[in-house]
């Protein structure tokens, strides 16, 4: 019962980010506990005879693991120049301005602080991307290419683009490794592996889309049947609680 309610307060959390932007949903793993062995497959009875099964009663399930899914979600045009989605693998990089820690979102609606500094997040004046690029006073114009350079026009001149920075994407050999922070923020583990930075479209990075977003990956039909087979479950484990209790009863009332 303990197991089924993990379960529902993961899909819960997966239908509640449905429209969170780049949410990857999460599947829960369960494993069989170890089980009383009555009799051991193959030991022999009192007339010498292997036995050709054994005895087991298991007690019960566990969680082992809670992985996410990091499939792509569905890219959405928005039209907003500072919206920008991976196509691909791949993950931005953003500094924590608090403990200058490197995080990693799939999120890319960026934004500029009153600095001038590309930020993503919803923390104060958000999280400079990194590495970090300043965008000039006075921009028209902000455009973002498939390779994740980052040009500006000024004084209203369009044929003159100027190269304010180059976003840069991080891979992970293991991303279902990495620690969830909330926030769509990624902080790098043992598990995950070292970050391995590349400019998209490089070494197998997925490239980057500007004036779109991507979508999170969870399928709400999916979600709601796994929802009604966990709740089954759960009401079924209570209800053999009950009967086992009630026979128990029986049992010691027969004895008496």
């Amino acid at each position: 019962m303990l197991a089924m309610e993990k379960k529902l307060n993961t899909i819960s959390n997966n239908l509640a980010n449905i429209e969170t932007t780049a949410y990857k949903k999460q599947r829960i793993n369960f494993e069989d506990l170890y089980y009383d062995n009555l009799r051991y497959p193959g030991s022999q009875d009192v007339n010498d005879e292997f036995a050709a099964t054994g005895i087991a009663i298991g007690v019960g399930t566990r969680v082992t693991s809670v992985q996410s899914d990091f499939s792509l979600g569905s890219i959405s045009p928005t039209g907003r120049d500072l919206d920008v989605a991976i196509t691909g693998t791949g993950f931005f990089q953003c500094r924590d301005p608090f403990t200058n820690e490197i995080f990693y979102t799939r999120a890319g609606n960026f934004s500029i602080n009153p600095n001038g500094t590309l930020v993503i997040g919803s923390t104060h004046n958000g999280r400079p991307i990194e590495p970090e690029i300043q965008i000039p006073e006075n921009v028209e114009k902000v455009q973002i290419d498939d390779s994740g350079m980052v040009w500006v026009v000024q004084n209203g001149d369009v044929q003159a683009l100027q190269l304010a920075g180059q976003i840069e994407l991080a891979t992970f050999i293991n991303p279902e490794g990495l620690l969830r922070m909330g926030e769509n923020m990624y902080r790098e583990t043992e598990a995950s592996g070292v970050a391995q930075v590349n400019n998209p479209g490089f070494n197998g990075t997925g490239t980057v889309r500007a004036q779109h977003l991507e979508m999170s990956n969870v399928a709400p039909v999916n979600e709601l049947i796994d929802m009604i087979t966990s709740q089954r479950a759960y009401e079924l484990n209570s209800r053999s609680t009950q009967t086992g209790d009630q026979i128990l009863q029986a049992v010691l009332s027969i004895k008496r």
